[in-house]
């Protein structure tokens, strides 16, 4: 499967591409995504092709409402009971969903959008269901929005003509009461596709069928909650095309290049050959006396990722806290600004992480300024996000080589306009999303950024994007515990030592995190995270040894 996530516009390029090129027509690409979203759904749900129900198909005033005229006249050739409804005129739709609506009227009615409509329709599958029910053979019947897809750029509809929130509701009474199976064509109606945002009263699906590629609203904020489960069906685009195109090039760090989904580590992050001294030397810096524990968690992460030499650096007063809880982790004495001057000295230090337990006061702030100094590859968490965040000299030195790692309120403070615009109310399509929030972040601070949550991006300042998201099957709620942050700090600072540039070291980081997360299972705690990275890694080597003989 694709690891893309685009945009409404850059499908639309997509598709626009290969059509221009005279390989593919409108209504052929249509007739693709209609047959192949009855196929999802008969993958998704068995029985369903076994036998045949009820459906109500719904239709828009676009391309998608196409869609939906073609999976309507597919589940009828295989026996279904189909109505369908259009809001909107069908002399107005475009000429391929026109000329599929007219293909349907040769097999059946379009509906009228109206109260009288809509009730004797609930009325009949209510009766209906009520027989089946005592035949034992309820929980058949499909609700197909094919409403609004990856097109919706605006709140959903609320006119008395159209009787929308009147409409609606009534037919997804029958989800909730009757078990009907509620299937989105590319996304459920009021969630903007580039962002997961919800335009206000937007649909929860059991199945979304989406084409070619996923979508970024279906990883990003609302998108999963209501996306339900998702299935990518391929209509025969080439994707290289969109490196073709405007919506494809990389013309600026904030033009909406292609994201990526992060579906697995960077191969290098297995650890292969060569000796300590090949894999890196991390220096982790700790808080005071009481405060170590943070800083240990990063700093055993790093470790456990592969760095050749981890180092914990902190104040005297935190020395034989240290001392006590680390054996293959070293341990230096670093009371201020100048000792760190000193301990940089040495080479053969390549990645720094600061944050974790280190604290706000003199001390830490003087660390965070001489780290920066240094110009090496520098993980930023936690306590220097918050100095950051008050400082604009400390924030002046930032630079290429760093790795900032906020979650939502500490990126709030770092960023306050650009968070601003994220937490605002999404009232049109394309809404600002996630995505665009962390380019311009990390554009702004010019590093790469990795901004945290069940969907997680990272940017960096030429406008590469990745996104590492822990929904769906990946979902690990478990992940929310105290110092899982320490450690995936940890993990990057660990990758960074071993030569992975700030986005991939971020990107990789993310996703073993998450892997890790998985293989453990609920009850986990932060210190369980890098001892379950062995069994993260000795499956990628299975699944690169497999496809090396496969």
């Amino acid at each position: 499967m694709s690891d893309l996530l685009l945009t409404a516009a850059q499908m639309r390029a997509l598709e626009a591409a290969a059509i221009e090129s005279g390989t593919i027509t409108g209504l052929e690409l249509m007739e693709r995504a209609g047959t192949g979203a009855v196929a999802a759904i008969e993958a998704e749900w068995p029985e369903l092709a076994a036998t045949p129900g009820r459906a109500v198909v719904l239709c828009g005033p676009g391309n998608n409402g196409g869609d939906g005229f073609v999976v309507a006249r597919v589940l009828a050739g295989k026996g279904w009971a189909v109505e369908v409804f259009l809001y909107g005129d069908a002399d107005k739709l475009p000429p391929d969903a026109r000329a599929n609506c007219e293909r349907w009227r040769e097999m059946g009615q379009i509906l009228a959008w109206d109260d009288v409509q809509v009730g004797n329709m609930v009325d009949a599958v209510y009766a209906e269901r009520g027989m089946r029910h005592e035949d034992g053979e309820a929980g058949s019947d499909l609700v197909i929005d094919a409403l609004f897809g990856i097109g919706q750029n605006r709140m959903m509809p609320d006119d008395t003509e159209q009787t929308w929130h009147g409409f609606v509701p009534s037919v997804f009474l029958t989800k909730s009461a009757l078990g009907t199976r509620y299937v989105a064509i590319d996304m459920p109606s009021g969630v903007c596709s580039d962002s997961g945002r919800n335009l206000e009263g937007a649909l929860e699906a059991h199945l979304t069928v989406t084409f070619q590629a996923a979508k970024l609203g279906q990883y990003l904020g609302d998108g999963p909650s209501h996306c339900g489960a998702i299935r990518v069906v391929g209509i025969g685009l080439r994707e290289a095309n969109l490196e073709c195109t405007g919506e494809g090039r990389r013309l600026s760090p904030l033009n909406g290049g292609i994201v990526r989904l992060v579906s697995t580590a960077d191969p290098s992050a297995v650890k292969l050959a060569g000796h300590k001294y090949d894999h890196g030397h991390a220096l982790v810096l700790a808080g005071g006396m009481g405060r170590t524990g943070a800083a240990r968690l990063a700093a055993r992460a790093a470790l456990r990722i592969g760095a050749g030499l981890v180092t914990v650096a902190a104040p005297g007063s935190a020395m034989m806290e240290c001392a006590a809880q680390l054996t293959a982790i070293m341990l230096r004495r670093c009371d201020d600004g100048v000792a760190l001057e000193a301990l940089l000295e040495d080479d053969r230090l390549s990645a720094l992480c600061l944050g974790p337990g280190l604290g706000t006061d003199a001390r830490a702030a003087g660390l965070v300024a001489t780290a920066l100094a240094a110009s090496h590859a520098t993980v930023l968490d936690a306590d220097a996000l918050t100095l950051i965040a008050g400082d604009d000299a400390l924030r002046g030195k930032l630079h290429d080589k760093c790795v900032l790692t906020p979650h939502g309120g500490e990126f709030a403070r770092l960023f306050p306009d650009i968070s601003a615009r994220l937490m605002a109310p999404a009232a049109t399509g394309p809404a600002f999303s996630k995505v665009d929030a962390t380019r311009e972040a990390a554009a702004e601070a010019g590093c790469t950024v990795l901004m945290k949550g069940p969907d997680t991006v990272i940017a960096d300042p030429s406008g590469r994007a990745s996104v590492n998201a822990a929904v769906y099957e990946r979902a690990a709620p478990w992940l929310a515990t105290a110092g899982a942050g320490d450690v995936l700090a940890g993990i990057i600072a660990g990758l960074l030592a071993r030569g992975l540039s700030p986005h991939d070291a971020a990107a990789a980081a993310a996703w073993l995190h998450v892997e890790a997360a998985r293989a453990f299972g609920p009850g986990l705690i932060a210190e369980d995270l890098p001892e379950t990275l062995p069994a993260v890694f000795r499956m990628l080597r299975a699944e690169t040894e497999a496809s090396r003989h496969g």
